[in-house]
Order: structure tokens, then C-alpha cells, then sequence
């Protein structure tokens, strides 16, 4: 079991979800080193054994638990697993970062408005997988990210924040999906930061 790090009571503590390269675990990593910065990455759970985004998360010191989802007769005994996984480390915002799992309400009934998303479409258009190539087909001029709460329905919770890029001619898939990229890199941390920013302040008022 990875050990706790020691908290700081002036930023909340993040637990990140993911299931691969952590290019945007990288984002979060990156933002939390400015001390300014309202969140710090207490843990970072992973599905899938010995993708990069451990590397990440173990070369900037922070606490990995690999929980391989196959290793689960169910959906809720794995998110049970998870939902263990975290007791111990002060959570108080999860982040889904390229998570490629639909959680059930075992885990979202847990975390309710504490637990976002990033997508990388504009959202309410093109929910589920192959957004880039779909966005392409459809002839859309503008695309980009979301970040938003996650719900019981797939891509369907309350939006937080957006970033657009445009749809060039000559588009690709991957040349749209890089483009995307770089803005989900700048969405995510902005994000986080004002959830913090209002988690800390409920926090305050609380004890007041």
C-alpha cells in the first residue's frame, strides 16, 4: 500500500483516475508545483499495469495504487476496490484522466459533485469515443474539451469549463486530436483550480 503524503490544509487533495499515458495527469502534475496553486495530487489510481502515467506519477513522488480492473468479477467490486484505495489520503475532488471506464453508482453516489471529467469534445456533442473523427465527418468548424461533472449518463453531467479550437481544412483525426490536446492540457488544471478555490472556502465557512 502506498504511503500517505503529508497534507497541506491550505489546498485540497486530488485523487487522479487513469488508464494510460497521463499526458494530462502530466497537466495536473505541472500546475500543483506552483505553491499558489489551491490543489495538490495525493494519489493517482491506475486500472491497467505498467502504462506511463505510473511512471508520472512515481517521478513526481506521488502515491500509485494499481487496481487492475480485471482482476474484479464486477464493475462495483473493482470501483469497491478503488473506494478502498482512497480512505486513507484526505481526498477531496477525484479527476478522471483518460479513465476508460463508465463507473457505476457504487462509486459516483460516493463522490457526487466531487468528481469530474474531461472530454475531449464539446460537449453535449459527440458523447463516447471517436469524437475527432466524428466531429470531422459532421463538418463541424469549431472543437475542443470539456471538463465536467460526471453523472450516472455517459459525457452527460453539468459542464464546468470549455476550451474550443478550430476545425481546419485538411483536418485529420490526429492533427485535430493534437490541437485538442494542447487545450485540455490549459482546461484541466483551470478547472481544478476553481473547484478548489470553492471547496476551500465551503471549508472555511464550515468552521466559521
Amino acid at each position: 500500500m502506498p504511503q500517505p503524503l503529508s497534507s497541506n490544509k491550505d489546498k485540497i487533495g486530488l485523487a487522479v483516475l487513469i488508464s494510460g499515458r497521463g499526458s494530462n495527469l502530466q497537466s495536473l502534475i505541472d500546475a500543483s508545483k506552483s505553491p499558489d496553486y489551491p490543489a495538490e495530487i495525493r494519489l493517482v489510481l491506475c486500472n491497467i499495469p505498467n502504462v506511463y502515467g505510473i511512471e508520472r506519477a512515481r517521478q513526481a513522488g506521488i502515491p500509485v495504487s494499481v487496481i487492475p480492473h480485471k482482476d474484479f468479477a464486477t464493475r462495483e467490486d473493482f470501483e469497491h476496490a478503488m473506494l478502498n484505495a482512497m480512505k486513507d489520503y484526505d481526498i477531496d475532488l477525484v479527476c478522471q484522466a483518460g479513465f476508460m471506464r463508465i463507473l457505476t453508482p457504487v462509486f459516483i453516489s460516493v463522490w457526487g459533485r466531487r468528481l469530474i471529467n474531461i472530454h475531449p469534445s464539446l460537449l453535449p456533442k459527440f458523447k463516447g469515443l471517436h469524437t475527432h473523427k466524428r466531429a470531422i465527418e459532421a463538418g463541424e468548424t469549431e472543437a475542443g474539451c470539456t471538463i465536467h461533472y460526471v453523472t450516472e449518463g455517459v459525457d452527460e453531467g453539468e459542464i464546468i469549463l470549455q476550451r474550443r479550437v478550430p476545425v481546419l481544412p485538411g483536418d485529420t483525426p490526429e492533427s485535430l486530436a493534437e490541437r485538442v490536446l494542447e487545450q485540455e492540457h490549459l482546461a484541466y488544471p483551470e478547472a481544478v483550480r476553481l473547484l478548489a478555490n470553492d471547496i476551500l472556502k465551503n471549508k472555511i465557512s464550515s468552521v466559521l
